[in-house]
């Protein structure tokens, strides 16, 4: 039962959990949400990749080595050679394995902000982090519940504490089901970052970034430095924790243009060919610029609201992601460049000069005076239809950390490694220096979960030959066989008396042992594994039958019904555990979400887990 535990559900602790799977460990892995994804999912763009099956497919001249100088020169002074090593040369492996594991589409690429080559992964449809995320999501559930003795999962479990002894950390302490638990073994910490940590007492945020708190974020609210705090405890060095990324697109809903949590306008709707213009008609900025630049452009310009357009050739490259922001209402489309001049409040002569000037500098007949040198989908005549929405910068993602060494060993305020604790993801500091490249948020979480799982493995296999492991688990096996059990204080030694088929004998192991050892009292499966909350299926009541105009009236905070492939559900009690957040679930209430649901899930996600909201189903 030696195991080791992964912190965390989004990408980088299921990369973690499959890399120890296939190197043959056994893993627990426990998260507080009700659903694992973490902001893995609202990844829009896609995952980085240098030398990877698709681009020699494309031709593409990338390489480890260019990939390489791209990322040192967007983390300038705080570049760290070694990490960004191991994230650019392990990058093609790390999509290659994705395709090949999962089955994923990754056969587009495009070139974002600060990439001299286009790298940047993604399928036909649907956002690449979601796809991702969720492809490892259901294929490690599928382990537990066909594995249960090598995958077991545990969520609405929040982890408070690490296990410090002899200076290693040797398990945790979480709670579940309003107890506190134990359990031992080796820690992959993969919590993620702070830029939704607005506690008045104990943000990191307000304490290193006090300029930045006022931002909008575009960061699920778990996104509170959990990891950051617990190791701080123990003594682990935290790094760079004022470099807190601002991302200069994040969408704003004409009907609630203050809201504290924005969806992001993904960096490939500019990769294809966006424009940014201020409220005069104006470009501003290389729109390919690192995002720092761009924000600070935005800032400097200080001319809002700034429009992001697409036009018919850039958001028919990119049609799904323009469709899902316009079913948010969160873009607008447009039938001609007059009608969105008259929007803009400018003359349909000024876009025209803005759009024709453009036009010159991408065919090089005018230098660009803010210095870009990629461009796509350059046709941006008046007499065709644009894509258009309003940004503002937002809090996006925290370049700071825990600091680690390129095998994902978090080290300490010494200087060395805390045996028996690893780190992957966000919660990662030192990775993309002082500002990170757009689409390596995914890449990080895949590159250093794989490294740390083969680290946590290897660790876990050495303390295992030693009998470390064994003696930490003898508390937990004292909790099943506590009848047959004699300690000896004074030696420190238990001697285990059993009893199998008639044969008795007996053993021992050195070990203090502590009463709280004890396992979880969480349900069990058939194979002994954890399993989380599983909603009964429908009963015959989820066959009564609703008229659409029966759903509409259930549109309120106390009383939210939606209709999704013909299932009429009533999601006032899951709309708080919604994985996207009450707001993008309320955008449907009282109405038929199909078409925006079929865009981001599988239909088959509502049985799976929120079986109980079936209610029934729509009367044609």
């Amino acid at each position: 039962m030696a195991r080791v535990l992964v912190v965390g559900g989004g990408l980088s602790g299921l990369s973690a959990a499959h890399t120890l799977y296939e190197r043959g460990a056994n893993v627990l892995v426990l998260d507080k949400n009700p659903f694992f994804g973490g902001n893995s999912t609202k990844a829009t763009s896609g995952i980085n990749g240098a030398g990877t099956m698709t681009q020699q497919e494309q031709g593409v001249p990338d390489s480890a080595k260019t990939f390489f100088d791209d990322t040192k020169k967007s983390a300038r002074d705080l570049a760290r050679d070694d990490l960004i090593k191991v994230l650019t040369y392990k990058s093609g492996d790390a999509v290659n394995w994705l395709q090949d594991r999962f089955a994923l589409d990754l056969s587009k690429v495009s070139r974002l902000g600060g990439h001299s080559q286009p790298r940047t992964h993604r399928g036909g449809a649907q956002f690449p982090g979601m796809t991702i995320t969720y492809a490892q999501m259901e294929k490690l559930e599928d382990l537990a519940e066909t594995d249960p003795e090598r995958v077991q999962i545990l969520r609405k479990a929040r982890v408070t504490k690490l296990i410090h002894e002899n200076g290693g950390v040797v398990g945790l302490e979480y709670e579940y089901q309003g107890s506190t638990h134990k359990e031992y073994g080796p820690v992959i910490l993969a919590t993620g970052g702070y830029a939704a940590d607005f506690d008045d007492v104990n943000s990191l945020l307000k304490k290193h970034r006090p300029d930045l708190v006022h931002l909008p974020t575009t960061n699920g609210d778990h996104c509170t430095g959990d990891g950051q705090k617990m190791v701080a405890s123990v003594g682990g060095r935290l790094i760079d924790l004022e470099k807190v990324q601002v991302h200069p697109t994040g969408l704003v809903d004409p009907k609630d243009p203050d809201s504290k949590v924005k969806f992001l306008a993904a960096e490939a709707l500019r990769g294809v060919g966006g424009l940014l213009l201020d409220n005069e008609g104006n470009r501003f900025a290389d729109e390919l610029g690192h995002r720092d630049y761009v924000t600070g452009r935005m800032w400097d310009n200080n001319k809002f609201p700034v429009r992001l357009i697409l036009n018919e050739q850039s958001s028919k490259e990119i049609e799904w992601h323009c469709k899902h922001y316009a079913g948010r209402g969160l873009m607008k489309r447009f039938d001609s460049g007059e009608a969105l001049a008259k929007e803009m409040g400018i003359s349909p002569e000024k876009l025209r000069s803005t759009f024709e000037d453009y036009e010159k500098i991408a065919k090089g007949d005018k230098k660009c005076p803010w210095g870009k040198k990629f461009f796509s989908n350059t046709d941006f005549r008046l007499n065709q239809a644009f894509y258009v929405a309003l940004m503002t910068p937002v809090l996006h993602y925290t370049m700071g950390g825990l600091e680690i060494d390129p095998e994902s060993r978090v080290i300490d305020t010494q200087g060395k490694p805390i045996p028996g604790l690893f780190a992957c993801g966000e919660i990662a500091g030192g990775v993309h220096g002082a500002n990170r490249l757009g689409g390596s948020s995914l890449l990080g979480c895949v590159v250093f979960g794989r490294v740390a799982g083969d680290t946590a493995a290897s660790y876990l296999l050495r303390n295992v030959s030693a009998g470390k492991i064994a003696a930490n688990r003898a508390g937990q096996i004292a909790g099943h066989l506590e009848t047959r059990i004699r300690a000896d204080p004074a030696t420190k030694t238990l001697t285990l008396e059993y009893s199998f088929g008639g044969d008795s004998g007996s053993s021992s192991a050195t070990q203090a042992v502590s009463a709280a050892a004890a396992p979880a009292p969480v349900q069990a499966s058939s194979g002994g594994g954890l399993q989380t909350e599983v909603a009964a299926a429908p009963q015959a009541s989820g066959e009564k039958e609703y008229t659409l105009d029966e759903v509409a009236k259930h549109n309120t905070d106390e009383d939210v019904w939606v209709v999704v492939n013909g299932q009429v559900l009533d999601v006032t009690n899951f709309k708080a555990e919604h994985p996207g957040g009450v707001k993008s679930l309320m955008l449907y209430a009282g109405k038929d979400a199909t078409e925006e649901f079929n865009m981001l899930h599988d239909p088959k996600v509502v049985k799976k887990y929120a079986a109980d909201t079936i209610i029934g189903k729509l009367k044609q």
